[in-house]
């Protein structure tokens, strides 16, 4: 049986993939071997593939509920430009893109998040009854 945090990796991978499809068209690849990046993303728009990371977004009542993205490798230094293009923050199915700066925690509060950050939406989303 996998590890509690590879099934939660999974499960974030999958919903950042399907809100980049989703609510931005992009298309999505996975490596066929290990790579430092989680997928491969296409713009529709202009061509442009895109090295992405997923990792887990926090909200840290500490910060005043800010929204927190630890962006480290497992040898605890951060992902540098590099390496990938694009973070994509992920809690529940909430997904925040923005670009990979080389730091390794990236904050922003609900408000600034708005212009920083992209939010990614499920739109398709839908209550099943």
């Amino acid at each position: 049986m996998a590890h509690e945090t590879q099934v939660t990796g999974a499960i974030s991978e999958l919903t950042a993939a399907r809100a980049m499809m989703e609510s931005l068209g992009w298309e999505i690849s996975r490596p066929l071997v290990p790579e430092v990046y989680d997928f491969l993303a296409r713009d529709p728009v202009n061509g442009e593939s895109y090295r992405v990371q997923v990792k887990t977004l926090r909200i840290r009542t500490d910060r005043n509920n800010a929204l927190v993205v630890y962006a480290k490798k497992g040898n605890g230094k951060p992902y540098t430009r590099d390496e990938i293009d694009l973070i994509v923050g992920v809690n529940g199915d909430r997904a925040f893109m923005f670009e990979c700066t080389g730091l390794s925690e990236y904050w922003s509060t609900e408000q600034t998040a708005k212009t920083r950050w992209i939010e990614l939406t499920n739109t398709k989303t839908e209550a099943v009854n």
